[in-house]
């Protein structure tokens, strides 16, 4: 199989899957637990009919929508993920060039690869970070002025890593950032030699918001589980959050709310976005899905803040059933990461084209010539009442 090849998010996955070795593959494929809750946030969306109108004259289609103040060509961006040199060597600026040929928001993590300077120096397109809160004050706040410096247009506060999941796959192939040299990984390194040689022998790898306050992650090995139940404060609470926004003063998102009363408060607090979101499944096993968890915040606070359903999205018509719910915009983390580890840049571009395509011929099968015209009116539920 190769790039050409690839038309959906599994033979991405596929092709991923050759390409890297088992211990940083594991890690972009795993999740807490026994896993139950990463699958569900897909299967959710099976549980869920789409009822097309015809005849609606859709020769041409608005596929835009507007998040946290930008107007964006596509309801779908690329949520903010770590380490992201670890699965490509072009990293960071693959995925924000794709989304800048795709004119939408690309996000950059506070364990990312690629600098806020180096990024916002470089790409147009709309910017969020994805701020982790920090035992070590000095970095978070470091973080802020530098985003504000750059030119950042949001910031997103994770909230839903106040201790780390417990990634089993993780523990048997011992994967960490950086990785660390075993017996096991080793075989694995030496049988994906041009991922080594990327690895060894381009830039070296930096965790670089973080490298010049802490060397976990950087020049410590440490799996991202330890780091956050280590590094991460968990006294975080309301208080803290609302600081934060107050501190960076532009559109502030809380990513990892899934009940209603955290996005009411969240609302409370200013926020200008939430992200429905349980981290793909890699924290906390059994809970809920965002998508099923969408119509009552959608109901509950959706007039007051931008909602966006993150997780699971494998195929155009999950953004359509998102959107038709509520949902201003879709994201995540996997449907590109695949495409990344697969090819690079031209990978992540791909990924988008056909998620792109997707919803473009599923909103014309659904007789809708805009986002706007999408609604629950198009939704049945096989096994619930919305």
């Amino acid at each position: 199989m190769n790039l050409k090849h690839c038309y959906n998010f599994q033979q991405f996955r596929r092709l991923a899957r050759k390409r890297l070795p088992g211990p940083i593959f594991h890690y972009i494929d795993g999740a807490a637990d026994d896993e139950v809750t990463y699958r569900r946030n897909t299967e959710a969306y099976e549980e869920c009919d789409l009822v097309p109108n015809v005849l609606a004259g859709v020769e041409d289609i608005d596929m835009s929508t507007t998040v946290m103040g930008k107007k964006i060509d596509l309801p779908l961006f690329l949520s903010p993920t770590a380490l992201q040199r670890l699965f490509h060597h072009e990293g960071e600026f693959a995925v924000a060039r794709a989304a800048e040929a795709h004119g939408t928001w690309f996000g950059i993590s506070s364990l990312g690869t690629a600098s806020i300077e180096d990024v916002g120096a470089a790409i147009s397109t709309p910017k969020m970070f994805q701020l982790y809160y920090h035992k070590d004050k000095g970095l978070t706040n470091s973080m802020i002025e530098r985003c504000k410096e750059a030119d950042f247009d949001a910031i997103a506060l994770t909230v839903d890593t106040i201790v780390g999941g417990n990634r089993e796959r993780d523990l048997v192939t011992g994967f960490t950032s950086p990785p660390r040299l075993t017996l096991g990984s080793a075989l694995s390194f030496a049988t994906h030699p041009r991922w080594t040689m990327n690895y060894l022998f381009r830039k070296k790898f930096e965790l670089s918001q973080l490298k010049d306050y802490v060397d976990e992650g950087t020049n410590i090995s440490l799996s991202i589980s330890d780091y956050f139940s280590t590094m991460l404060d968990q006294s975080m609470d309301w208080k803290a959050a609302e600081e934060i926004r107050k501190d960076w003063g532009k559109h502030f998102c809380l990513k990892g709310i899934m009940s209603v009363d955290d996005a009411r408060r969240a609302v409370d607090i200013g926020a200008t976005a939430i992200m429905v979101s349980n981290h793909g499944g890699r924290q906390l096993d059994g809970s809920r899905t965002p998508f099923d968890q969408l119509a009552e915040i959608v109901d509950a606070v959706g007039d007051k803040v931008d909602v966006i359903c993150d997780g699971g999205i494998q195929r155009g018509t999950h953004v359509l059933k998102a959107l038709s719910v509520g949902a201003k915009a879709c994201s995540g983390g996997r449907l590109y990461l695949y495409a990344l580890a697969a090819a690079g840049r031209a990978g992540v571009e791909k990924s988008l084209s056909n998620l792109r395509t997707e919803i473009e011929r599923g909103m014309k099968l659904m007789g809708a010539r805009s986002v706007g015209e999408l609604s629950r009116n198009n939704l049945r539920y096989r096994n619930t009442v919305s």
